[in-house]
């Protein structure tokens, strides 16, 4: 069975020659790419394709790339590059910062900043556009400009394994109980989960609750007894399929009204992997 097909354009001199020169600390924005296709459906992966070049009024020059990982609950993207500065012989790598967005069909689907990532939208080509800050190490290039690339993303979303579900979508004026529903709807993982909410501080919301595997987390250095009162974490120890957990909590607002927002980490054992597991992003519960 044939190698599926994977193209690349490589910037050649004459591409090259056409970006205008800039001062060195920004660049004219790259042109566009073309696509750039993950060989397959299935393990995860990461796809990188060549982005653009950004240049210095001294010579300096950085070719940056866009990567972009898939198969994973996330989407991460990054921008690595090579750093070159003419007349001199010194090896530089290349530290790279800044924003990215990504578009599918024209509509933005999800952001971030680099490094980090956000949950993976699923499969699909994707416009990926990137602010960049790039450094090298040691110093003799800065350069800042915006890159682009359009990779294509072809494995599949993977189903949830845990969800956050609240009883009401927002708060009263004064005191209000929201009632979480968190569930484990796999077989994959164990029964161990960490359930969190948090308020705005700035408000002077309260938030409370009676259950036993919840508190009001612990801040500052002992002696210190002081605790968040905006914020709750629950250590919860028997999810299982078809037995979701239920945390009640009272909200209390001052009065500046504050969103609440929840999100849920839990562990996906792997042997004695050190680094596995995930987090869900909960419901907000906003203001009337």
């Amino acid at each position: 069975m044939a190698a599926p097909r994977r193209t690349l354009r490589i910037l050649t001199g004459a591409a090259a020659a056409s970006v205008a020169l800039a001062s060195t600390a920004w660049s004219r924005p790259a042109p566009p790419q073309p696509e750039v296709r993950a060989p397959a459906a299935g393990a995860a992966a990461t796809l990188c394709a060549p982005a653009g070049v950004l240049r210095g009024n001294d010579g300096e020059r950085a070719a940056v790339s866009l990567c972009a990982g898939s198969g994973t609950p996330v989407m991460a993207v990054s921008a690595p590059a090579t750093c070159r500065r003419p007349g001199t012989s010194v090896r530089y790598a290349c530290l790279t910062s800044g924003t990215w967005t990504a578009k599918r069909d024209g509509a933005t689907v999800t952001s971030g900043t680099m490094p980090g990532s956000q949950p993976y939208p699923g499969p699909g080509t994707y416009d990926v556009a990137a602010t960049v800050h790039v450094r090298s190490a040691p110093a003799g290039v800065d350069l800042r400009g915006t890159v682009r690339a359009t990779l294509t993303l072809t494995a599949p979303k993977q189903r949830p394994t845990h969800r956050v579900q609240v009883d009401r979508t927002t708060l009263k004026r004064g005191s209000t109980t929201l009632t979480y529903r968190v569930y484990r709807d796999s077989e994959q993982g164990d029964g161990s989960a960490r359930f969190g909410l948090i308020g705005e501080e700035s408000t002077g919301v309260r938030i409370s609750t009676g259950d036993a595997r919840c508190v009001n987390p612990l801040v500052g250095s002992h002696p210190s007894k002081a605790r968040l009162t905006h914020s709750v974490d629950c250590a919860l120890t028997d999810l299982q399929p078809g037995r979701p957990a239920t945390v009640r909590v009272q909200v209390t607002t001052a009065a500046t009204c504050s969103t609440v927002v929840s999100k849920l980490g839990y562990w996906m054992p792997r042997g004695q992997a050190l680094y596995t597991g995930g987090m869900v992003e909960g419901p907000t519960v906003g203001c009337a």
